[in-house]
């Protein structure tokens, strides 16, 4: 479809709203007023002292007590009803007629056990501990979308939830939410991730499988320890940890299909301190990784067959621990997908909407996504300088908080727009045939 000079309206900072002829002069409307409400100087003020003040506490899994807090008291100021507890910490605000249809947007609230290294005014106050993933954008954007959707409630034509989840990092607390109702009466959920290499501006997705089903495996290999000069004395643990290494790689190697995705890595071995001694244990850990449909059941299984039995094959014992909650892969509803690609070129333009090869790393939101239609994206937080850009989970991550008013005013759209249902299929058939 052709555009004209005139069917794009300048609002104010890098981007633009293009206006289609099958989107309604109404729901242009409501995209200009979340975007003009979003970004008004006092509001971008607000959100970056908001996630300056998330960014100061970071806590890790079930432990967000200060964060829930925090989270609670802006809501209060803005107005907006909530209930609490959910899985511990979480907070469940509802915002509209409070009839149906339900649509959920969602955010999670831990960080990591990481010792931040950005020099900052605003660093982490807890020692070993850092925001390394963005959660802390995540509920600020959140937060932003409440406000603004706050303000235009008597406009939705159905009800908005709004999810903030506590332990993402492992904790599987997408799958305690559900299980303390969260999602009652929800028929659609949407999820935003930050990509630190993406410019501000842009956001990716894809239909289908988004992120790979996840798990860690932990052992303790139990052998018979002795002196290193006569280790005909002992049983080795250290020997037989090794075979389990190597036998470890060969399940992707030779048994996984070459055209499927699947990822084993071992990322920890601790046994010993002396180098005289052979130790009487071997601690090692790891995680796997596919997009299997059985939710990684399978290569779960022959991972512990192999662990205890290249053990067994070496006189040890062995004693497997269960040390997190397995995610399953997370797949894009093709209809939830197709709805967060128009609501973004409508918002950003078509040229910072793309489409992203699947990930291998895990996230719970798939809990969400196995009980009702759901889509991820991730958004663009990177800076102009290449120089400041650094990867998930480092010391040294540190997100363009420019992007803080177009996250919340996205949310808001997809949500505002999902509930306009008669809107969804045109604008998602108009926009794909471009």
């Amino acid at each position: 479809m052709e555009s004209r000079e005139e069917d794009f309206l300048d609002i104010g900072q890098k981007w633009t709203v293009k206006l289609l002829p099958a989107f309604s002069s109404a729901a242009c409307g409501a995209f200009m007023e979340l975007l003009s409400s979003s970004q008004q100087e006092d509001t971008v003020a607000w959100l970056k002292s908001v996630r300056r003040k998330l960014h100061q506490i970071p806590e890790t899994c079930y432990e967000e007590f200060e964060t829930s807090q925090l989270i609670r008291d802006e809501l209060q100021k803005l107005g907006v009803p909530y209930k609490w507890p959910f899985a511990t910490t979480g907070v469940v605000t509802t915002i509209g007629s409070g009839k149906a249809p339900v649509v959920a947007l969602r955010a999670e609230m831990d960080g990591l056990p990481l010792d931040e290294l950005v020099d900052s005014d605003f660093k982490s106050m807890h020692p070993g501990r850092m925001h390394a993933c963005g959660h802390d954008m995540h509920v600020t954007m959140l937060l932003g979308a409440a406000k603004v959707l706050k303000e235009r409630e008597e406009k939705l034509q159905g009800t908005v939830k709004l999810l903030f989840q506590p332990a993402e990092e492992g904790g599987g607390g997408a799958r305690r939410m559900i299980e303390d109702g969260a999602l009652e009466n929800v028929e659609a959920i949407f999820g935003m991730h930050v990509m630190p290499l993406g410019p501000v501006g842009s956001i990716a997705t894809k239909s289908g499988a988004f992120c790979a089903a996840s798990g860690r495996f932990r052992a303790v290999i139990e052998g018979k320890g002795g002196h290193a000069a006569a280790p005909h004395l002992t049983v080795d643990p250290v020997v037989a940890t090794s075979m389990v290494v190597v036998g470890l790689q060969q399940l992707v190697s030779r048994e996984t299909n070459p055209l499927e995705s699947q990822v084993v890595s071992v990322t920890s071995v601790h046994g010993g301190k002396a180098f005289n001694i052979i130790p009487q244990h071997v601690t090692i850990q790891g995680t796997y990784r596919t997009f299997a449909r059985d939710g990684g059941e399978r290569l779960r299984r022959r991972i512990t067959e192999v662990i205890e039995n290249q053990a067994a094959v070496h006189g040890c014992n062995v004693t497997m621990e269960s040390v997190s909650v397995p995610y399953p892969a997370l797949f894009n509803d093709d209809k939830m997908y197709k709805h967060v690609k128009a609501m973004a070129r409508l918002m950003l333009g078509q040229e910072h909407v793309l489409d992203t090869d699947p990930s291998m790393a895990g996230e719970d939101f798939a809990f969400y996504a196995q009980k009702i239609p759901g889509a991820m994206l991730f958004i663009g937080v990177g800076h102009d300088d290449a120089s400041k850009n650094f990867m998930l989970h480092s010391p040294y991550f540190n997100p363009n908080e420019d992007v803080l008013p177009l996250g919340a005013a996205l949310h808001a759209a997809i949500a505002e727009v999902y509930l306009q249902s008669a809107y969804i299929g045109v604008l998602t058939e108009v926009l794909n045939a471009q």
